[in-house]
């Protein structure tokens, strides 16, 4: 429902815009996303300081509100509130994608359930990243996201994807990447999986092998910085095609 102005004529709703970030490299950013971000009236970031370092990044000068998993509910309410009084709002996540593993759902279905404008600017992601440079079969995949911190949650877990016939990719906190791989070797020792750090930066790593050599990798040496987790799906056991039958020879 539109506002009404101080002239009793309705105002046009602003647009919210979820406009996709680098994750890592500055220069991955699109043309449309800066027009975006530089014609909007207010940017609503995760994180101040980091949304504050991008805008510098670009030489773009806008007021920051934040939108995070302490605050999403006010947040939300305050940035519909921007929306019917005509402003255009952008939605930016740390990097990549927003709302992908980030806050801000909740301010979407608020969006579409007051039928407000809604555009998203695609950009980099993470997740496509890896999947693509893994050379894993990308016909069909799953997102399985975070798995739980809790130990025995995440085994059950990984003992349910180590069934899974599509390539699987998971997102994961640097401090818990020895764990994951720890009960992923115990689970699924020859499985082949890739690790792709520090994503689109100079210094970024690529690590292939089973979850066996993986695991022993990683707790020999340390590695840090982010990391998206890809492994193959598991092998479907195809039935052997019944022998052809030789046609009986007539003897003469």
């Amino acid at each position: 429902m539109a506002a009404v102005g101080m002239d009793s004529e309705p105002v046009k709703p602003g647009t919210l815009y979820l406009v996709g970030t680098p994750i890592g490299n500055d220069e991955d950013i699109t043309l449309r996303a800066l027009r975006v971000l530089k014609s909007c009236s207010v940017v609503v970031c995760e994180e101040f300081k980091v949304g504050a370092r991008l805008l510098r990044a670009y030489r773009i000068d806008k007021p920051l509100e934040t939108l995070n998993e302490h605050n999403e509910v006010e947040a939300t309410e305050r940035v519909v509130h921007l929306l019917r009084q005509g402003k255009d709002v952008a939605l930016i996540s740390d990097a990549g994608m927003p709302v992908l593993a980030d806050p801000g759902l909740l301010l979407v279905r608020r969006v579409l359930e007051l039928e407000l404008p809604l555009v998203v600017v695609p950009g980099p992601s993470s997740i496509i990243t890896a999947l693509v440079r893994s050379g894993f079969a990308l016909d069909q995949f799953l997102y399985a996201g975070m798995l739980s911190r809790r130990p025995e949650e995440r085994r059950r877990q990984l003992q349910a994807l180590a069934e899974e016939p599509r390539t699987v990719v998971l997102l994961e906190t640097p401090y818990r990447l020895r764990q994951l791989l720890a009960d992923a070797a115990h689970i699924m020792p020859e499985r082949r999986a890739y690790i792709g750090m520090n994503l689109t930066l100079p210094y970024e790593s690529h690590h292939y092998g089973t979850f066996a050599e993986l695991y022993e990798r990683f707790r020999q040496s340390r590695y840090r910085g982010e990391f998206v987790l890809c492994f193959e799906g598991k092998p479907v056991l195809r039935a052997e095609a019944p022998r052809a039958r030789r046609p009986w020879k007539r003897h003469r």
